[in-house]
């Protein structure tokens, strides 16, 4: 059985099976994250080494991003994608499956560079896809990555509640996620092969693209370098709440261990809820004013935080800075793939993608270490008050994500008909 060849029947299959893989990458990475006690404890790693294991994880994402931006010059990120994710999946069973701390360290290796090259990729076909669409799809893309987040969570939470091994936890959910990569992999479409230009044909085997042998003039940095601090600065965001909400909230406002636990997760409840009604929002006011509005409400979220009186207050707080940040990255994606389309085409906008997904390892590496470091020297109070700041950054930086091409819906966006029909 082979995929449809009707453009528009192949765009949503596409879109379908794309998100699809974002549900699993969520999963898999939050299996992950979550279990970093167990799988500590499992190997014998000690807390002086442990920092060294959890950064070499994005340091070598970063590098696999890099490594992706010169393998879609040749191959179609959908080809990538397809191979990444397995691969992805099997080294979150090796972690748990290891007979060592250095195979352990093996399996985390392998895992951190084919999760650069998984997101990268990812990217690329949500932005392209987008294009081909016509309208806002990408807050969707990253919904079902929260939705497979909170499940992934759920599974980990699960698995230490019952006290199952990481072997026994991670082997059933891989035994199932594979096979659900592997098929979804099958309706994988590159966007501007859907809709049948920008690669010079309907197969995308024209100049230009990014299959094409000879590559395609990238971007500047310069141009691309506002939207990578905006990444930066909402991953900062993000991985001071994934890393310190509980700890704040127990230790400066007071509240039990069990209450602790509860920030992150409405975090990643309300992430899910903002992203999965934010495509329509960016059709109707725009890219530029749904990324002010979530700077906003994130920033109000962190002073929120940083003043709170006690943990109700402070749950609060992350509930708003859920709303508010979860629309900044997808957006942040989508507005440097238009920006180097329009500059390149296409293979541009698969390569800015690769160079700004490294930036979302930067903000993952500095925000946690940023906040300690600043709450041991000053106060947690005013640590939260810096990721507020740099998220504040992201309105000087507005006008990168409004074009008259990047407002969708309500007069602006295009005949769908043309794209997809």
């Amino acid at each position: 059985m082979t995929a449809p060849r009707v453009p528009g029947t192949q765009a949503r299959y596409g879109r379908v099976s794309l998100a699809l893989s974002f549900f699993v990458q969520g999963t898999a990475f939050a299996l992950l994250v979550t279990r970093i006690p167990a799988i500590q404890d499992r190997y014998g790693i000690s807390d002086a080494l442990l920092p060294a294991f959890l950064a070499a994880v994005p340091v070598l994402a970063g590098i696999g991003s890099v490594l992706t931006e010169r393998l879609v010059r040749r191959v179609r990120p959908s080809r990538v994608l397809r191979a990444a994710q397995p691969v992805v999946c099997l080294a979150l069973w090796a972690v748990g499956a290891a007979g060592s701390m250095a195979q352990a360290a093996v399996a985390l290796a392998v895992f951190g560079l084919a999760v650069g090259v998984l997101d990268a990729a990812m990217n690329m076909l949500g932005v392209s896809l987008q294009r081909a669409y016509g309208r806002s799809i990408m807050l969707g893309f990253h919904a079902t990555y929260s939705l497979g987040g909170i499940a992934g969570a759920s599974l980990a939470w699960a698995g230490a509640h019952g006290e199952v091994s990481l072997a026994e936890l991670y082997g059933p959910v891989v035994a199932v996620l594979v096979p659900v990569a592997v098929v979804a992999g099958r309706w994988f479409v590159d966007g501007p092969a859907v809709a049948g230009r920008d690669r010079g044909g309907p197969n995308g085997e024209g100049q230009g693209g990014a299959g094409a042998p000879g590559g395609v003039a990238a971007v500047p940095m310069r141009l691309l370098l506002p939207l990578c601090l905006v990444m930066a600065f909402a991953y900062i965001g993000d991985s001071t709440v994934s890393n310190w909400s509980a700890k704040y909230l127990q230790d400066v406002l007071g509240s039990s261990e069990q209450v602790a636990t509860v920030p992150y997760n409405v975090y990643m409840v309300t992430t899910l809820l903002g992203r999965a009604v934010g495509d329509p929002g960016v059709r109707r006011f725009g890219a530029g004013a749904v990324v002010r509005a979530g700077a906003v409400v994130a920033a109000g979220g962190f002073a929120v935080v940083a003043v709170a009186p006690g943990p109700r207050t402070g749950m609060a707080g992350f509930t708003l800075l859920g709303l508010g940040l979860c629309v900044i990255v997808p957006q942040t994606f989508a507005a440097a793939g238009r920006l180097a389309y329009e500059h390149n085409g296409a293979g541009a906008s698969d390569s800015a993608i690769a160079r700004l997904n490294i930036f979302n390892y930067v903000g993952f590496l500095v925000g946690s270490p940023l906040v300690g470091v600043l709450g041991d020297a000053w106060s947690y109070r005013g640590a939260m008050l810096v990721p507020m700041l740099l998220v504040l950054v992201t309105l000087v930086y507005a006008r990168s994500f409004g074009s008259s091409g990047a407002r969708y819906g309500d007069g602006h966006e295009r005949p769908r008909t043309a794209d997809v029909g």
